[in-house]
């Protein structure tokens, strides 16, 4: 992307960040669930204030950005992911000064922002979808995708919802059926109309001038569908994955080839990524496709003219990630576009908590950590990963998840992975609340709580602040290339290299021994506290479980 003459247009009282185009680059950025981050008004939700006085805590772990998930109003049928309002905030998070807030405590503490853009559907409530419901010829009439039925009755196709059925719902108004590829409350908005890419770019517009410095994109590869309606394929029995879709939900049967994934969403990307440049924003986008997202990722950031980075699904997947799995990974990413670039997750709030998903032991979970700080490309942390939370046991009484709920009890939701934060072990609700969480606290998170943690030298937190300051520290892990990764039973290994130095990195991913070759020269070992120790000359080292040997020098 050129660079431009146009200025930044903040709205008066924001104090931006200096801009740094490339600020996203190797970052660390903490998710944020505003829901169980914290509650400062004692009704049992998180809210806006309530992560303003929070933020210290993600600005000691040595984080560069937040991401927060959507606090926009609504009616809350996927709590925030069903948008009524993009441009207001939902009194249940307090108010839009409150949002400022969070920006100038954020950017006081050198943290950037960015916030959750839902751009593929909205909710039923939206005004948009109101007057579009209406008939077939008002003027937002085609702002959602409206097909007539087939001749018998049924949907224009077999396009399944990801929460199950059916990805259409009638409504006899217009005697047409909507798209909906989540809840039937959330119509897929039709971004081939121009007037509706261009309201949407008014949305970015608004809160670039709030002073936001960037977004994640929820469901990026879902903004446009095919414009025929064709049927999707049913997909192999033996190409299917469960990262997106648990096996209970015939969504996972089909290749869903024609209901996302459309070309036509690369120019659009174009065109909000020009939306970004004067203000040095960065956008990172959710690839949602378990065939192919990292190749999907690949489209939609190499080339320097869309989202600057895309997180794709392998490392969110219910299969632990093995050493053969994360080089396959790589070298697929590589061969697809060698300057596409990734942001790697374990956790978020739709995936079971990877130190329950992995079934991972305390050494385990810190020999992933400390390869995820290692990796080409951006980090994303989700809230209570640094604590080593595993996922709450809900009850299903108080399940409020719809996907959980549609799905118990062989699947039982994400309000698991959404319980809240935990800050203290003095009561109960873990100093989230004065009140009623709107879900339990896990009895099993209170002993691992911020306070529990903050003091001891060898705490998984501790451990999460030592693994980020090694990644800060050295460019070529925030910044530079990867060699090819040599894989040997459980062991990986490989470099990275650039800023003027090369580090190496062995991790041994088992409960055995495994054997790493040192390579050869005149190396120093790196991230005191997070490897072995290696004695110059060594020219191999043995690894035990979960252990990880760190080497660097100058070029």
């Amino acid at each position: 992307m050129q660079p431009t003459d146009r200025a930044p247009d903040y709205l008066t009282g924001v104090t931006p960040l200096p801009i740094d185009p490339d600020w996203w680059r190797g970052a660390v950025i903490y998710q944020i669930y505003p829901r169980s981050y914290q509650d400062s008004n004692g009704d049992g939700v998180g809210d806006l204030l309530g992560i303003a006085e929070r933020l210290p805590h993600i600005a000691s772990l040595g984080a560069e950005a937040i991401w927060i998930s959507p606090f926009f109003t609504s009616p809350m049928k996927d709590f925030g992911y069903d948008v009524s309002d993009y441009c207001d905030v939902d009194p249940m998070f307090g108010t839009i000064a409150d949002f400022d807030r969070v920006v100038t405590r954020a950017h006081e503490l050198g943290l950037r922002v960015m916030i959750d853009l839902v751009l593929s559907h909205t909710s039923d409530r939206h005004p948009w979808f109101a007057e579009s419901k209406v008939s077939r010829d008002n003027p937002r009439a085609n702002w959602y995708v409206w097909a007539d039925p087939k001749p018998d009755g049924t949907p224009p196709n077999n396009w399944l919802s990801v929460f199950g059925g059916s990805a259409w719902h009638w409504h006899p108004g217009r005697e047409q059926y909507y798209l909906h590829n989540f809840l039937t409350s959330q119509p897929d908005l039709n971004l081939h109309e121009p007037v509706v890419q261009e309201a949407l770019l008014d949305v970015v517009r608004f809160w670039l001038k709030r002073g936001v410095d960037g977004f994640r994109l929820d469901t990026i590869n879902f903004y446009f569908a095919d414009k025929y309606l064709r049927d999707n394929p049913p997909l192999p029995r033996e190409m299917r994955n469960d990262s997106i879709a648990p096996g209970v939900n015939p969504y996972n049967h089909q290749l869903h080839l024609f209901s996302k994934n459309q070309p036509e969403n690369l120019d659009f990307l174009r065109r909000f990524r020009a939306e970004l440049v004067p203000y040095g924003a960065a956008a990172v986008g959710e690839v949602g496709d378990a065939q192919r997202g990292l190749e999907i990722m690949a489209e939609y950031t190499s080339g320097g003219d869309k989202v600057q980075m895309c997180y794709p699904f392998e490392l969110l997947q219910p299969s632990r990630a093995t050493a053969p799995f994360v080089a396959a990974a790589f070298d697929r990413l590589s061969r697809a576009a060698p300057d596409a670039w990734p942001c790697w997750s374990y956790s978020n709030h739709d995936t079971v908590r990877h130190i329950t998903r992995w079934r991972l032991s305390d050494p385990a979970a810190r020999a992933y950590t400390t390869l995820l700080m290692c990796l080409r490309g951006s980090v994303c942390l989700y809230q209570g990963e640094e604590l080593g939370l595993p996922e709450a046991d809900v009850a299903f009484e108080d399940l409020q998840d719809p996907y959980g709920i549609a799905f118990w009890p062989e699947f039982k939701g994400r309000d698991g992975a959404r319980t809240p934060m935990v800050w203290e072990t003095s009561n109960q609700a873990g100093g989230f609340t004065t009140g009623k969480p709107w879900l339990p606290v896990s009895p099993t998170h209170l002993p691992l709580s911020v306070a529990a943690q903050e003091d001891n030298a060898g705490s998984m937190l501790d451990h999460y602040r030592r693994a980020i300051a090694f990644r800060r520290r050295h460019p070529a892990l925030r910044t530079g290339a990867q060699s090819p990764m040599i894989v040997s039973g459980n062991a990986i290994e490989f470099l990275r290299i650039g800023g003027g130095e090369q580090v190496f990195v062995a991790a041994n991913l088992g409960e055995g021994t495994a054997t790493a070759l040192l390579p050869l020269g005149e190396w120093r070992v790196a991230g005191q506290g997070l490897g072995v120790d290696v004695a110059p000359g060594t020219t191999e080292v043995v690894l035990g479980p979960w252990q990880v040997c760190l080497l660097s020098r100058s070029d």
